[in-house]
């Protein structure tokens, strides 16, 4: 494998959530939510890093992740297919790579991100537009590179938290499920909305899921 990345995409590239409170929620059900600040990704993971984290690593790929991730047409499109474990355990392998504390968002981080102190109801407002985004009315069909809708990025900075790919958050059910934000190309305006949270099968990754990292600084020797 080249040791340069096709992509120019890196892996740390990241914004900054201001530590500050933040109204989040499904509306009627808001709540004042304070966080501190945070680096997270600027998109999510990509197939060209996940191609290096397999690599590796030797965590097994089934054929269809294989085949996405050898194929360089994809190489910027965001990684799907991998468990709640395969995320979490791809952070740990990038913060040794980055010497970085290295996790999953919250699922409270990731929505702030979106959304901003205007509690936008997309990351660009609060007028669905289907041209900055990947979902059903936009056309896309599949996945797009992460670059693909700069338009789209949300008041941070952070861009494809709309649409493309469902991305795991740390959070979990009471049930012990895993959590997935952002909708991705099979949703329509409602299913892209930033408040929207799903319940998903954490050991089961699937084609529409992907995920982002979260940054905490220099990990302790």
């Amino acid at each position: 494998m080249a040791s340069e990345l096709a992509t120019g995409l890196r892996l740390d590239a990241s914004v900054e959530l201001p530590a500050g409170t933040y109204l989040l929620g499904e509306p009627g059900e808001e709540r004042a939510v304070a966080l501190a600040t945070v680096r997270i990704g600027r998109w999510p993971v990509v197939n060209e890093h996940a191609l290096r984290f397999f690599d590796a690593t030797g965590r097994p790929a089934d054929a269809g992740l294989a085949a996405r991730l050898e194929a360089p047409a994809l190489a910027d499109h965001p990684v799907t297919g991998l468990s709640l474990d395969d995320a979490e355990t791809f952070c740990a392998w990038a913060g040794e790579k980055l010497d970085t504390r290295v996790r999953l968002p919250s699922g409270d981080e990731w929505e702030a991100l979106a959304r901003g102190p205007d509690r936008r109801t997309w990351p660009w407002g609060d007028a669905f537009d289907p041209d900055r985004c990947a979902c059903v009315e936009s056309g896309s069909g599949w996945t797009v590179p992460v670059t693909a809708h700069p338009d789209g990025a949300g008041p941070f900075g952070a861009e494809q938290q709309a649409g493309n790919v469902w991305e795991w958050v740390a959070d979990r059910t009471p049930e012990g499920w895993g959590v997935v934000r952002g909708g991705s190309w099979l949703d329509h305006e409602w299913g892209v909305r930033a408040s929207r949270a799903l319940a998903a099968d954490p050991r089961r990754g699937t084609e529409t899921t992907g995920f982002r990292l979260a940054f905490d600084g220099r990990r302790e020797a």
